[in-house]
């Protein structure tokens, strides 16, 4: 008896309607009790990655998610969401732009027409003879129009018996504007020249005088406001694979018929032969079939001497050519290269990272049935002492009032605003709420070296002459002969020259030799600089000293140069990418946090080794393929560590959006900005300590607001029940609460860096 195993399938799926982690919870719920399914929602990225069984189809998923409140689709492949560009504030498609604009739309009606309102409550000199009905009059639009986003996802979670932060937010803001309603027109609070007095008394009221329009508009603009501005942070998911994929060559000069033929990139096949001029990027991968060069690959790979390629050997796309002229055949395309490999693994690892849980959902759980069912005992209990109708409504709606939650909506959208604009000034950019929980539980920092823990160039580190040679005469003359060079090495020994130096002559009878150095010419003597075997060419050989520093030199991972002139061997070049001034200083800021340091990078064990020393890094993962640092990520957090990455690179985005937290360094390349958490805009290793001193600092802001706002909350909740909730110690304990949280969040804009 032989056993089948079924075919399974997978799709991701973009959701929509969704406005709390619990959202997303629900609707894995509902797609993983399918028979045949396995599914995984992802809040901040609105994707479901759904794998299923033959015999469920595409619409059955789309179906069951429709049928739990929410819209589902098959996301655009990703040529057509990265083919167009979007600017800050608009994204990449429509759909997503047009749900931005409405939520924008409805915060500036909501801003614009509270904020008289809760003036006039919160003053007695502003309330004028009908100022209550010109409240009414500002408030009824902030909730129905601006509230209804709330009210919408309030009715879709209780038809499924869920309650949310929506569910509070509707159920208060209603019963709020309800009341003040029946007050205006039923009760005595519509009678000219009335006002709400500072009377902090504990008595019991009919209700009939108190009007709560201040809280529900109020709330609606605060909550709106928070829900905008996550909006737009979580807008940018996609970001980070439109700036992979436009990365890439948009035209090819390929040879057909003998002839030279400019086509867009798309056009190509496998098997077309193409150019690559100096300074081009490479646009696929491919094999050279004529030419050599220096080919420089570091966004890529995170290797930071550039690859020599001859015929032969293969190129990725997306990489530059550093030097001569290249004929290239194309050995994979569109999907199958590299670069979309890893624009890939980036949008897997933003898939799968932890959903966020906020924290005011969480506890909303709990609380928003707890009110409910309080409210509802309230009118019982009061109805069956014979207290009267409008005495137990006074009460049950009182209590759904006091449990509206103003300070609540501030707790995080203020700590938020602030902590992210003091570290704005200081140069580091945190994306979004979700970002801030990551940084507690952060036990280790994974550090990319090219670019981040060094400065991403090659540079002139050291100079060693044989006897009776002069510094001065061995930068001159070598500096002259690598100024004709476009090799990248070779540049790093002009640069330096020139500085060291000063003017430099000009060279004479330039020749690069492919592989080996440069040869020619400088004020009369015939120049030899690159690799010992050119200088064997012409019969000559390093003396021991030499000899003995370039293997050194070799050894720490740098790359040796020899210069030669008239015959004799003068001097070996130190050439490698330097580490910052200031890596060592980070490293030791990242231990005090208690966090420990780890190198990664696709270069050799020596390079890895030797900089690893220099900062006080004592683990090192080196020789790393590019599509491997995410997995390397993955395989340090399934041994039980909270991972922060640290990239600058092409090559780090699917690393930084695998990490639980990812810190790029602004001075790197557009996908790893974007693949990030937080954005170092200095490019100083320093700014990643601080970064995460930062965000600790805000999310503990976070948790005290939002302790304070429920403490008010279950203070006040026992006196509305027992109808002793006078309006005035209402609105003043509400007042408190805010100016609280505001203060507590203010104070975020006194954080300092440690240097």
């Amino acid at each position: 008896m032989t056993t089948t195993v079924p075919d399974t399938a997978e799709v991701e799926l973009a959701i929509g309607g969704m406005t709390c982690a619990s959202c997303a919870a629900r609707i894995e719920k509902k797609l993983n009790r399918m028979e045949g399914v396995t599914a995984t929602v992802n809040y901040a990225t609105e994707k479901a990655k759904v794998s299923f069984e033959a015999g469920v189809g595409v619409a059955d998923l789309i179906a069951t998610v429709e049928a739990t409140g929410y819209t589902a689709r098959e996301p655009l492949p990703p040529a057509a969401r990265t083919g167009t560009t979007a600017g800050p504030d608009e994204p990449a498609n429509d759909e997503s732009g047009d749900a931005l604009r409405s939520l924008r739309r409805r915060l500036v009606t909501a801003a614009v027409l509270a904020t008289p309102v809760i003036a006039m409550a919160m003053v007695p000199a502003l309330q004028f003879t009908y100022w209550q009905w010109l409240s009414l009059t500002l408030a009824a639009p902030v909730v129905t129009y601006a509230a209804w986003p709330f009210h919408r996802a309030a009715f879709t979670n209780a038809r499924h018996g869920a309650a949310t932060m929506d569910t509070l937010i509707s159920v208060g803001t209603t019963a709020a504007f309800a009341w003040s309603l029946w007050a205006l027109f039923f009760g005595t609070a519509g009678t000219p020249g009335m006002t709400h007095p500072f009377e902090l008394t504990i008595a019991r009221t009919d209700g009939a005088g108190n009007i709560y329009l201040e809280a529900a508009a109020g709330v609606t603009a605060f909550i709106l406001a928070g829900r905008y501005f996550e909006a737009r942070s979580k807008r940018r998911a996609g970001a980070a694979l439109r700036a992979l994929l436009e990365l890439g060559a948009k035209d090819v000069t390929v040879l057909r018929g003998g002839r030279e033929e400019q086509i867009p990139v798309g056009e190509l096949k496998v098997g077309d032969r193409f150019l690559v001029r100096p300074g081009e990027k490479i646009a696929t991968d491919g094999t050279v079939v004529e030419g050599s060069s220096a080919v420089d690959a570091s966004m890529l790979t995170g290797e930071s001497v550039p690859v020599e390629v001859a015929a032969g050997d293969a190129v990725t796309g997306a990489t530059v050519n550093a030097g001569g002229r290249l004929l290239v055949e194309a050995t994979r395309v569109g999907s199958d290269t590299q670069l979309a490999r890893m624009a890939r693994l980036v949008e897997d690892a933003q898939n799968g990272k932890a959903r966020a849980q906020r924290l005011a959902d969480r506890i909303s759980g709990i609380f928003v049935p707890v009110v409910m069912a309080l409210a509802l005992g309230t009118l019982g209990f009061w109805l069956g002492n014979g207290a009267g109708l409008t005495a137990a409504f006074t009460a049950a709606v009182a209590v759904l009032i006091i449990a509206c939650p103003c300070a609540l909506g501030l707790a995080t959208p203020t700590a938020l605003m602030v902590g992210t604009g003091r570290g704005a000034q200081l140069g580091i950019l945190i994306k979004g709420p979700e970002v801030l929980e990551s940084t507690r539980k952060v036990d280790t920092v994974v550090l990319d070296k090219t670019g981040t823990v060094t400065t991403g160039r090659m540079a002139l580190l050291a100079v060693h002459t044989a006897d009776g040679t002069e510094e001065g005469d061995v930068l001159r003359l070598a500096g002259a002969l690598e100024h004709a060079s476009e090799h990248p090495i070779g540049q790093a020994v002009a640069a330096a020259a020139a500085e060291r130096a000063g003017a430099l002559p000009v060279s004479e009878d330039f020749a690069n030799v492919p592989g080996l150095g440069v040869q020619g010419v400088v004020e009369g003597h015939a120049v030899l600089v690159g690799r010992d075997k050119l200088l064997e060419e012409w019969a000559m050989t390093l003396p021991a000293a030499l000899a003995r520093a370039k293997a050194e030199a070799e050894a720490a991972g740098r790359t040796a140069v020899a210069v030669a002139w008239d015959g004799e061997a003068r001097a070996v070049l130190e050439v490698a990418d330097a580490v910052k001034a200031t890596s060592a200083e980070a490293v030791a800021r990242l231990r005090a946090l208690g966090l420990t340091p780890l190198l990664l990078t696709g270069d050799n064990q020596a390079v890895a080794r030797a900089v690893a020393a220099e900062v006080g890094i004592d683990e090192v993962i080196a020789e790393v393929m590019p599509e491997d640092k995410a997995a390397v990520v993955k395989r340090l957090q399934d041994q039980g560590r909270s991972v922060a990455m640290v990239g600058d690179g092409v090559n780090d985005a699917a690393a930084l959006a695998q990490a639980d937290l990812g810190l790029a360094l602004g001075t790197g390349t557009d996908a790893a900005i974007e693949a990030g958490d937080l954005t170092l805009v200095r490019g100083d290793l320093r700014a990643a300590a601080d970064a995460i001193r930062l965000a600790r600092r805000t999310l503990t802001t976070i948790k005290s607001n939002l302790f304070w706002a429920f403490a008010y909350n279950v203070a006040t909740l026992p006196l509305a029940a027992a109808g002793l909730l006078n309006p005035m110690i209402a609105g003043a304990a509400m007042a408190f609460s805010s100016v609280f949280v505001v203060g507590n969040s203010l104070r975020l804009r006194g954080f300092r860096t440690a240097g």
